[in-house]
């Protein structure tokens, strides 16, 4: 096979063609009619696949694997109802249920709700939950909505898709009312702010995820925003004080061996990137899930 250089790359998730079906499927989902600040997650998809292509040369350093050997598959970007922010859920929940492990590249973090249903409903009952974000997002509503992207976790826990003894949240440090905060641990969930994990330190942190998660089918959220925003500028609700890029790969690189059933990465708005630095840290946190350790 010719090699091409790495401006060549072509334009699926790591270079992969577009194909309708994979034991691993990468699915764009282009939705932003929730977000409650900057619109532009619905260019994210397109951005993180653009920005993959530096991830494209070889084997993890760490743990030496190439996705290109996995059964990955691109399925291209799920269709939504132009406008219309219930359909459009519902549209995502359906589609989503068609593939049996879903790497979803977002799009707001809205997106995550009906990806939680359908893996839910597969393993038959909730899962353990590992979620990285500047913010909560268990409010019950926002400015009147109820399904904006400040919600999905909220109605994950009433719903039951999540156990919140096995759900973790990382890098929280948004202004949040104390009744939300209050609510959310009171539910059993274990939230370790943005200050507290830079204290502890990439190991501690992974030894608390692995101690939360156990043995339990789990799901992975990561909302870019997790990270500072001088390491990811597009974004649509950026806040000072997260995590550098080097101590997320250093938390996923320790969590290698949990039972992943599928995760998304969300809330990239390239609109207010600067030099791709956004979008590559994206595609790398979704490098790394697929290329963690058995």
């Amino acid at each position: 096979m010719a090699l091409v250089p790495t401006f060549a790359t072509p334009p699926g998730f790591l270079g992969l063609p577009l194909r309708e079906h994979g034991a691993i499927a990468v699915a764009g989902i282009p939705l932003d009619l929730g977000t409650t600040n900057r619109a532009g997650a619905r260019e994210g998809p397109a951005a993180i696949r653009r920005a993959s292509r530096m991830l494209v040369d070889g084997s993890h350093p760490t743990t030496r694997v190439d996705p290109k050997g996995l059964p990955l598959a691109d399925v291209g970007d799920f269709a939504l109802a132009l406008g219309d922010l219930d359909a459009s859920l519902a549209l995502i929940e359906r589609q989503a249920a068609d593939h049996a492990h879903l790497v979803a590249l977002g799009g707001e973090h809205g997106i995550t709700l009906p990806l939680l249903r359908v893996l839910a409903r597969r393993v038959g009952g909730p899962l353990a939950l590992v979620h990285f974000d500047a913010h909560l997002d268990t409010w019950p509503e926002s400015f009147g909505q109820r399904f904006s992207h400040g919600q999905p976790f909220f109605h994950a826990l009433e719903e039951g898709l999540v156990d919140p003894k096995r759900m973790i949240q990382l890098g929280i440090r948004s202004p949040v009312e104390p009744e939300i905060m209050d609510w959310t641990r009171g539910r059993g969930v274990t939230v370790i702010s943005a200050i507290d994990a830079h204290e502890a330190g990439p190991a501690a942190v992974a030894a608390r995820i692995r101690e939360v998660v156990g043995d339990a089918p789990a799901y992975l959220s990561f909302d870019i925003d997790a990270l500072d925003p001088a390491f990811a500028p597009g974004t649509g609700t950026p806040e000072a004080g997260g995590f550098a890029t080097w101590q997320v790969q250093a938390i996923l690189r320790r969590i290698g061996g949990l039972d992943f059933r599928g995760m998304d990465v969300v809330e990239v708005c390239p609109p207010f990137d600067v030099a791709e630095v956004t979008a590559l840290a994206a595609a790398t946190v979704a490098w790394e899930y697929l290329c963690r350790a058995g």
